[in-house]
């Protein structure tokens, strides 16, 4: 089974769907700290087990307005059990700004994450905005895409689909 997804992945690599960089070999990632909704501590941690695509973004940032109901799209056809659109604020004002945002361009599905010390661009080594990490089910990063992305292009979503299908998905 392992060289199945191996040889996926090395496929995939070849023309990943959204500019999509695939590595190699799945790479560990810092432990990032983030608040929820309801202000409860959160981390990467938390989503071990599904297929995560992490967006690192902030309101203030125009590329990450314009990607984020692609995000929130993605999500609502994919995410469940086996799969979270985790979009990680790193508004300094925090919450509020980031509802503000969500109900003025009538975000659905996403959950509210934030990052207002935003301290995990440094930690991720996600030097701009946006940055997205694909993050398998034991939360390593498969690959990763700096800048805005049409994340529920159908060749995005069919590749997300095959990679929630393998056997550990990463």
């Amino acid at each position: 089974m392992a060289g199945l997804l191996l040889l996926f992945l090395q496929t995939a690599a070849a023309a990943p769907p959204a500019d999509l960089t695939i590595w190699p070999e799945p790479k560990t990632v810092a432990e990032v700290e983030f608040t929820d909704s309801q202000g409860k501590p959160r981390t990467l941690s938390d989503f071990k087990g599904r297929i995560v695509l992490l967006n690192l973004w902030a309101t203030w940032c125009g590329p990450c307005r314009e990607e984020m109901p692609t995000l929130d799209r993605l999500q609502g056809q994919l995410g469940g059990a086996d799969f979270q659109v985790l979009a990680l604020s790193v508004d300094p004002d925090g919450e509020q700004v980031v509802r503000d945002f969500y109900a003025e361009i009538g975000i659905q599905h996403l959950e509210l994450y934030i990052d207002a010390s935003a301290r995990a661009i440094g930690s991720l080594g996600a030097f701009g905005l946006p940055a997205t990490l694909l993050l398998d089910r034991h939360g390593r990063e498969l690959g990763r895409k700096l800048g805005a992305a049409e994340w529920d292009h159908p060749e995005v979503i069919e590749y997300l689909r095959e990679l929630i299908g393998t056997p550990q998905g990463g």
